[in-house]
């Protein structure tokens, strides 16, 4: 498992196979690290020794959302750290234990991607607007319905899981990059991805780490870029259907 640290608060911690390489993060805190996402499965021990390394205890498992790709370690991580909070949405909660059923709002697009059923029930439910340690819960809906992200006022830092990637290319999620394709193939609704993207750049970012690709300093024209092809490219879609 390859570490980067970027900052004084944030260490990325990336697997290694090259066809989908996966980020988890690592939050530093006064009392000890925030893991934001559990990753896929077999990454707990890599994490679990990041971590160590790092002299710090994992005292909260915070997950962006509920695709397998960032909870597939949950079950492993909980088991060794029994004392750490693991902490969700209500939303995502539901699909972790197999719920599938979209609410009423949510069929304007259909669940997609890989869910991965676990035995891990949240210690405590979040929503947007809260505090995870330093961290602000900021809505980010679109690549699944039950999407967050992370934001650290103190050094700026976005964590943004797959609301964008930077794999072959910064995207919002929807947009297809082709060397690098499958968050955009795992979106549930592009247009509320799309406005998702636009409310995290209006947090005006000093970093953006995704779930899949680099972390990017000063990242807002490369923000602004992606969200204008996202625009460009569902304007076409409309009129293509129309």
């Amino acid at each position: 498992m390859k570490t980067t640290s970027h900052g004084d608060y944030l260490t990325q911690l990336t697997n290694l196979p090259l066809l989908f390489p996966v980020n988890v993060y690592l939050v530093r805190e006064e009392d000890g690290l925030t893991l934001i996402d559990a990753g896929m499965g077999g990454m707990a021990p890599g994490i679990l020794r990041a971590a160590e390394s790092l002299g710090g205890p994992i005292r909260r498992v915070v997950l962006t959302h509920a695709h397998a790709d960032h909870t597939g370690s949950l079950d492993a991580l909980h088991a060794a750290l029994p004392q750490a909070e693991v902490l969700m949405t209500e939303r995502s909660a539901r699909l972790l234990a197999g719920d599938r059923t979209l609410d009423e709002a949510e069929r304007v697009g259909e669940l997609r991607g890989g869910w991965k059923i676990s035995a891990t029930r949240p210690t405590r439910l979040i929503q947007p607007g809260e505090r995870v340690g330093s961290l602000e819960v900021v809505a980010a809906p679109g690549h699944s319905p039950d999407h967050i992200a992370l934001f650290d006022p103190r050094d700026r830092s976005l964590i943004a899981g797959d609301a964008l990637q930077t794999r072959a290319g910064i995207a919002v999620s929807g947009t297809i990059r082709p060397l690098f394709p499958f968050p955009a193939l795992a979106t549930w609704h592009k247009p509320t991805a799309l406005a998702s993207a636009r409310r995290l750049r209006a947090l005006e970012p000093a970093r953006l780490a995704v779930g899949h690709g680099a972390v990017l300093g000063e990242p807002l024209a490369a923000m602004d870029r992606a969200i204008a092809t996202a625009e460009r490219k569902l304007a076409g879609a409309v009129a293509h259907a129309g």
